[in-house]
């Protein structure tokens, strides 16, 4: 997560498309090492993502589930 979250740092600071070193020295400035192995798989995943894109679509999936989770009655309506 602290990856995600130095990488969306990254791009809000108006980093397209941010660098491993972009993200180390990020994590650095609040006394925290970067794992290499774990930051290149975030790296390759997000290259060449929108990062909007990303957050609107788990937007979308967690609307989704809240939907689909609401039917807590179980098919049972107050005034059935």
């Amino acid at each position: 997560m602290r990856y995600v979250a130095a990488y969306l740092l990254a791009v809000i600071g108006g980093k397209a498309s941010p660098t491993q070193n972009d993200i180390e020295k990020i994590l650095s400035s609040v006394g925290i090492e970067a794992d290499a192995e774990k930051l290149k798989k975030v790296i390759a995943s997000l290259e060449g993502k929108s990062i909007e894109e990303l957050i609107a679509e788990e937007d979308k999936k967690a609307a989704k589930e809240d939907s689909e989770s609401d039917d807590d009655d179980m098919g049972f309506g107050l005034f059935d």
